[in-house]
Parts: structure tokens; sequence; C-alpha cells
């Protein structure tokens, strides 16, 4: 099942800081070329990545609060 990989899956925020140390090995300048477009191209990955989660995240809040709005049992409204 893919519930081992999926606990095993690098985090939204684990994702993020492996993209931000991409970032700054990249703008050291100290690279050569070869790594330089390999780091680059991780980089462009990892923020697919990071962009595809964020989207998800967005329309779980927007099915949420569309459940909310249409007075679902996780509205908090009462009756009294």
């Amino acid at each position: 099942m893919n519930d081992t990989s999926a606990e095993n899956a690098p985090t939204f925020e684990q994702k993020l800081a492996e993209l931000e140390s991409l970032v700054e090995q990249l703008e050291s300048g100290e690279l050569e070329l070869a790594d330089s477009l390999e780091r680059f191209k991780a980089g462009i990955e990892l923020s697919r990545q990071c962009r595809d989660q964020l989207e998800q995240a967005r329309q779980t809040v927007e099915q949420v609060m569309a459940e909310v709005d249409a007075g679902g049992p996780e509205s908090g409204e009462t009756s009294g």
C-alpha cells in the first residue's frame, strides 16, 4: 500500500527547507556549471511539488469553508 510511502515522503516544510538550501547554494556562486544545473533542476521540481501541495491545501480550505457556509456539521452554529 501507499501508506508507508506517504509516511516516508518529505513534508512540505522539509521540501521548502531543501529548496531554500538549493537556492543558497546557487546564489553562492561557488558551484561548477554542471552542479548548478543539477541543483537548478532539483529546485524546479521541489518548487513544483510545493506549489502542488499548496494548491491541494487551498482546495481543502475552500471545501471546508463551503461546507461551513452551507451549514454543515462543522459550522459552529448553535440554536437557541
